[in-house]
């Protein structure tokens, strides 16, 4: 409660009243010392006057008095001044002064007082009398008796003929004009009273006027700081309050409409940073995670808030002189692998750190950008291997072409049967370069979408049949048995029949490569849900290790590079047929156990007539 009264104490409303009594109070205090001041100049200067006139009259009275006493015997004499004895009591029945007559020699001969006799006949000795009897003027004094009232005296000499023959000495009064006075400075003291009240009414509803828009302003400022920003004031009229309401409206108006544009703006980043393929964290200037983007906690593997607060060089395993010197240093970008659980392969992340910087007080922050570089990495990784296995495809028989045209040249022509031997083997490793550049050429065009698929219903019984009999020779030398499984009612499916036999020849020469003697190959077919149709080769040979099936369809991936290789191969053919198989919209697998045999399966749309026509024929 006493803080509340402090705090009421310190208002503007109570300043100005405050301040509003204060110049009344003021001004007040300085009228009334200029008004009582002069008011008791002016009432001593009248008062004064007032006695000097009355002295006057009185002097020229009692100048007849006195002059017909002098030189006149004791008898008259007496007389004389019986009877001006007699007017100077009427006097004290007019006025309250007290006044004494006294001739030249200072003795009273009439006096007003209510017993005369007791002071006729003695001599007034009074300085103001001593001096108005040597004819000097002014003689004026004020003080106060025993009773404790104040009172003027004024002595006044009586000329004859500029000669002094007596003095008037008035003693008056002056407590009926102090009493005037003091009753003036009550009605003064209560005038101002008065308009100290009136002053502070006056004030607290002037002050209302300036106070409550100030209030209401204060309190929509404060709920806008709270974020209600959609307030306003009242503006009432147009003088400096109300030309502070409208500004504070249009303040609020451009307010809402500055958070607003951040609002959007920040949802804008939100969403982009939400919806981008790479990773964001943002840092205080103490290296401590303040934003991370749902991309960088995928790349990252952090749940929840767990990140938050986190030192940047922990989150992303890098050590902090490593992340100090990429933010500072020309060289702003690090890769990195982000090793994670055991079943996936390990991130390959390239980091971009950048500094933020803040007018006035240098870097604040810095935001690393993660982008996963991981199939890069293998594309390069396999456009390397490529490039060698090529190269290491085109040497070898060059090679052999080489050493077996030397050894023509050195006189092996001269040998009807060992030259024709040697050209033999010459043409067969350039066969086997023609078949390499071909099929290199082929997955070229299907790479770039060049290759023209000629599609077309097929009957996949039938293919199935002609692939059989086609391998039925070298399957009868191997003892190898076929089977083949082909469902009943079988769809026919709308491919390019010469790029099927492609890959179903690609698939059984292979099973009859690593299938051993004695052996056996499932052929089979059956229909899928959703408008597809299944084919599988299925072998019982040396199958591949688990280790190299993830590779198995890379271009020029041998298991056994040695044996591939004598085998003919050129280790293409598995590529192919991937890309045969993606290029007709289907799928391709393989499943494999190391002396168990292999299983590849891959999938082929089924021809359905009605969609066909309603999307305008075969591609």
């Amino acid at each position: 409660m006493p803080g509340k009264h402090v705090r009421f104490l310190q208002t503007i409303q109570m300043k100005l009243i405050i301040i509003y009594v204060l110049l009344i109070l003021i001004a007040m205090q300085l009228i009334g010392v200029y008004f009582i001041r002069t008011l008791e100049a002016s009432f001593l200067n009248n008062f004064s006057y007032t006695l000097n006139q009355k002295g006057y009259l009185l002097a020229g009275y009692v100048r007849s008095y006195l002059e017909d006493a002098q030189g006149a015997g004791a008898e008259k004499e007496k007389k004389i001044y019986d009877d001006l004895n007699i007017v100077v009591r009427n006097l004290l029945e007019i006025g309250e002064a007290e006044v004494q007559v006294m001739d030249s020699s200072g003795k009273v001969v009439g006096a007003s007082v209510a017993d005369p006799e007791s002071i006729i006949g003695q001599k007034n000795t009074q300085t103001e009398v001593t001096r108005a009897l040597q004819g000097i003027r002014g003689n004026e004094r004020t003080f106060i008796d025993s009773d404790k009232k104040r009172k003027r005296i004024i002595a006044m000499p009586v000329r004859s003929e500029g000669k002094v023959i007596g003095a008037i000495y008035i003693v008056a009064s002056m407590e009926e004009m102090f009493d005037t006075i003091n009753r003036i400075k009550q009605i003064l003291l209560s005038g101002t009273l008065i308009a100290l009240g009136l002053t502070a009414l006056l004030g607290v509803v002037l002050s209302n006027t300036i106070v409550t828009p100030i209030k209401e302003m204060t309190k929509k400022a404060t709920a806008i700081a709270e974020g209600r920003i959609y307030q306003k004031v009242n503006v009432h009229s147009g003088d400096e309050i109300g030309q502070l309401g409208f500004a504070f409206n249009y303040m609020s108006e451009r307010l809402k409409e500055a958070l607003s544009a951040n609002e959007e703006e920040k949802e804008k980043l939100a969403s982009i940073l939400s919806n981008m393929s790479d990773g964001v964290v943002a840092t205080d200037d103490q290296g401590k995670v303040i934003v991370m983007n749902l991309r960088a906690r995928e790349m990252l593997q952090v749940q929840g808030n767990d990140w938050l607060g986190k030192d940047i060089a922990d989150l992303l395993g890098l050590p902090k002189e490593s992340v100090g010197q990429h933010v500072l240093g020309s060289e702003n970008i690090a890769v990195t692998r982000l090793e994670l659980s055991e079943e996936e392969q390990p991130l390959v992340v390239r980091i971009t750190f950048n500094a933020i910087h803040r007018r006035g007080r240098g870097i604040t922050g810095t935001i690393a950008v993660l982008q996963d570089i991981t199939e890069q990495e293998k594309l390069e990784q396999a456009r390397r291997e490529f490039v060698a296995n090529v190269s290491h495809e085109l040497r070898t028989p060059l090679t052999t072409i080489k050493s077996y045209l030397e050894a023509l040249d050195d006189g092996a022509m001269d040998d009807p049967e060992l030259a024709k031997r040697f050209l033999g083997v010459t043409k067969g490793e350039a066969e086997r370069m023609i078949r390499l550049v071909s099929d290199l050429l082929h997955l070229s065009r299907l790479d770039s979408r060049r290759a023209v698929m000629a599609k077309q219903p097929i009957d996949l019984a039938e293919v199935l049949e002609e692939v059989s009999d086609r391998f039925s020779f070298q399957l009868q030398q191997r003892s190898i048995e076929l089977v083949l499984d082909v469902a009943r009612g079988l769809p026919k499916a709308l491919v390019d029949r010469d790029q099927i036999d492609q890959v179903l020849d690609n698939l059984m020469s292979n099973a009859i490569k690593y299938t051993g003697d004695q052996g056996r190959i499932l052929l089979g077919a059956r229909p899928l849900e959703k408008s597809w149709v299944e084919i599988s080769v299925q072998d019982n040979g040396i199958g591949i290790p688990k280790k190299d099936l993830s590779r198995i369809f890379e271009r020029f991936y041998r298991v056994d590079k040695a044996r591939s290789r004598n085998m003919g191969g050129t280790g293409l053919g598995l590529s192919i047929a991937r890309e045969i198989v993606k290029a007709h919209g289907g799928a391709i697998g393989i499943e494999s156990e190391v002396n168990q045999g292999t299983k590849v399966t891959f999938t082929l749309p089924i021809h359905e007539p009605d969609r066909e026509q309603k999307g305008g024929g075969a591609a």
